[in-house]
C-alpha cells in the first residue's frame, strides 16, 4: 500500500499557505540594505499604488526560499516597477560550462497559470514549431514538429514536416528588418485572441505551396500521443509521444501503459523530445510504470534539496524534508478523467529507451534521472536535453504566481549534477552522459513512424546494441557555429511557453 508522507502544498493552496497579510508596519516597506523583514508581512497587500509592498514581499520571499538566495543584489525597490523588481531578483552567476545559472525566472497572471496547469490551454493554433537558423538573417526555417488533435493547425491539415514560408506575406527565410521579423514573431506567436494569420505552407513531400488562414484561439494539449506496440523479430517495443506533465496527462499515462501492458511488450520507447517538463508527480508516476512495485518500493524518485537556510525542512510548507517517492497511484488531477488512488499499471522493464532534443527539461529530465538512480537503464537516443534540474512552488501574491527557483532534485544515488543537460555518448565517462546515440530531429518523418531518424536509431541499437552509422558520423562531426544577429530572432517569448519548461511541485497526498 502506498503511504506517502511527503506533504507538498496542494496546488489549490500554493497561492495561500504562509502569505495572508500579517500587518506589517509602515517602517518595515523602507528598503534598508542587507534587512529583510519575513514576506509573510507584506503578502496580499496590493492596493499601494506603487507597489511597494507587493515589492518587499518579492524581496524577503526571495532572500528566504531563492535557491541562490545570496548572489542576489540588493537594490532599492523604489527604483523598479514590480514586473521589473522580480526580474533583477535573480543570481547573475555562470554554472561551470559558463552558462546562465538561472534561465527560468518568471512570473505570470494567477488565473492563466491555473488555466495552463489544469486543462492544458495555451494560447495558439494548436502546432509545435522548429526554429532552425531563428537568429540568422538568411535561411531561416521554420518546421512543424507536431500539432495537437481538433486545433486550427489539424483541422486545416498542417502536420509534421510542413515548412512555414511566408507569414502574413513575409518570407521565413530572408526577412531582415526587425519590421520582417515583428510579423513573423506575432504570427508563429500570437498573443490576441482571434488574432487571424496567413500562412503559405510546404507540406511534407510536396514540392507545392498553399495558403492557410488560422485564428488564434485557447487550445488544448493532447499530451500522450501516438501510443503504438511495434512487432520486430526479438520481440515487441512500446512507444508513445509524450509532450508535457500536465495533470490531464495522468489519464493518458494511465491509458497508455495499460494497452502497452495488455500487449506484453519487451521494450519501450518514450519520445520525449518536445517535453519541456511540468509536474514532478507526473514524472514520478511514470517512473513506477516503466519499472514497476519491486524495483521502486522503498526507493527515492526526487530529493529535494534547498538553499542553506534550509537542510532539514521545506522552507514553503515547513514540513520535514522527505524523498518524492515513486508513485503507484492516480491522484486525481482531474476526478472526471481518473479518480483518485487508482492503481496504476507496470511494464516492470529494467531499461528504457528515451528520444530526447534540447526541449526535453526539467520533470523530462527528472523521469531519467530517477530511473538512472534505481538502476533502472536509460538509453538515449537524440540531442543534448536543456539542463535543468531545478524547481519551484508556484507562488500567488496580488493575482499573478511567481516562479523562482527554490530547489534542486537529487536521485536515489544522490545525483543531480546535470545543469548542462544529460548526453547521449556510446562510451560515457562522466555522471551526466548516457549510454545512446547522437542522432539528428528527423523532421521528415511522422512521429512513430519506425522509419524516422531517432526511432529507428532505438530500434538499431536495441537489435545491434550500438547506434547507426548516421549517429556515429554525427557526434564525431563539429557543428558548424551559426551567424547570429541577435537583433533578428524568432522566438517566443509568452509565459506559457516559459512555464512548459519546468518541474512544478503539487501534494502527492491529496492533489487537486
Amino acid at each position: 500500500m502506498f503511504s506517502p508522507k511527503l506533504k507538498f502544498l496542494p496546488l489549490a493552496l500554493v497561492t495561500t499557505l504562509g502569505l495572508s497579510a500579517c500587518g506589517g508596519s509602515d517602517s518595515d516597506s523602507i528598503w534598508v540594505e542587507g534587512q529583510f523583514a519575513p514576506y509573510q508581512q507584506f503578502a496580499q497587500q496590493c492596493t499601494s499604488s506603487d507597489g511597494i509592498n507587493e515589492k518587499m514581499w518579492m524581496r524577503s520571499w526571495s532572500n528566504d526560499t531563492y535557491l541562490w538566495y545570496d548572489e542576489i543584489i540588493d537594490r532599492d525597490p523604489a527604483n523598479f516597477s514590480v514586473e521589473d523588481y522580480f526580474n533583477v531578483l535573480i543570481t547573475n552567476e555562470l554554472s561551470e560550462s559558463g552558462n546562465r545559472k538561472d534561465n527560468f525566472h518568471f512570473s505570470m497572471p494567477t488565473d492563466e497559470w491555473q488555466q495552463l496547469n489544469q486543462s492544458g490551454a495555451s494560447f495558439g493554433y494548436g502546432m509545435n514549431y522548429s526554429l532552425r537558423n531563428a537568429s540568422a538573417t538568411t535561411s531561416r526555417q521554420v518546421t512543424v514538429t507536431f500539432t495537437d488533435p481538433s486545433t486550427p493547425a489539424a483541422t486545416a491539415n498542417v502536420s509534421r514536416g510542413a515548412v512555414l514560408v511566408e507569414i502574413d506575406g513575409v518570407n521565413v527565410a530572408s526577412a531582415a528588418t526587425q519590421a520582417e521579423i515583428d510579423i513573423l514573431n506575432a504570427g508563429l506567436f500570437p498573443t490576441d485572441n482571434g488574432k487571424q494569420t496567413e500562412f503559405v505552407v510546404r507540406d511534407l513531400g510536396s514540392s507545392q505551396l498553399r495558403t492557410v488562414n488560422l485564428t488564434a484561439q485557447t487550445v488544448i494539449a493532447t499530451p500522450v500521443q501516438n501510443t503504438k506496440t511495434i512487432q520486430t523479430t526479438s520481440g515487441k517495443v512500446g512507444y508513445l509521444q509524450f509532450n508535457t506533465h500536465i495533470a490531464t496527462a495522468e489519464r493518458g499515462l494511465y491509458d497508455a501503459f495499460t494497452t502497452l501492458a495488455n500487449e506484453g511488450v519487451d521494450d519501450l520507447v518514450i519520445d520525449l523530445r518536445y517535453n519541456g517538463g511540468g509536474l514532478l508527480a507526473i514524472a514520478s508516476q511514470m517512473g513506477y510504470m516503466v519499472a514497476g512495485e519491486q524495483a521502486t518500493t522503498g526507493k527515492t524518485f526526487e530529493q529535494m534539496r534547498f538553499n542553506d537556510k534550509y537542510p532539514n525542512s521545506d522552507p514553503v510548507t515547513g514540513a520535514t524534508l522527505e524523498p518524492t517517492p515513486f508513485i503507484p497511484i492516480s491522484l486525481g488531477y482531474n476526478e472526471d478523467l481518473l479518480g483518485r488512488g487508482v492503481a496504476l499499471p507496470s511494464l516492470n522493464l529494467d531499461r528504457v529507451f528515451v528520444l530526447t532534443t534540447d526541449s526535453t527539461c526539467s520533470a523530462s529530465e527528472a523521469f531519467m534521472n530517477g530511473l538512472r538512480g534505481i538502476d533502472i537503464e536509460v538509453i538515449q537516443i537524440g540531442d543534448t536535453t536543456c539542463g535543468k534540474p531545478y524547481g519551484f512552488y508556484p507562488t500567488d501574491n496580488c493575482d499573478t504566481t511567481y516562479f523562482t527557483i527554490q530547489f534542486r532534485g537529487e536521485n536515489q544515488k544522490g545525483f543531480g549534477d546535470y545543469s548542462d543537460g544529460f548526453m547521449p555518448s556510446m562510451n560515457p565517462v562522466i555522471s551526466s552522459q548516457v549510454q545512446g546515440c547522437v542522432v539528428e530531429d528527423d523532421l521528415n518523418h511522422a512521429l512513430g513512424d519506425s522509419s524516422e531518424g531517432l526511432l529507428s536509431a532505438a530500434l538499431h541499437y536495441r537489435a545491434n546494441g550500438s547506434c547507426p552509422a548516421v549517429a556515429q558520423s554525427k557526434a564525431l562531426a563539429a557543428p558548424a557555429a551559426p551567424f547570429d544577429d541577435p537583433g533578428y530572432i524568432l522566438e517566443d517569448t509568452r509565459k506559457q511557453s516559459l512555464w512548459r519548461n519546468n518541474r512544478i511541485l503539487t501534494d502527492i497526498n491529496g492533489a487537486q
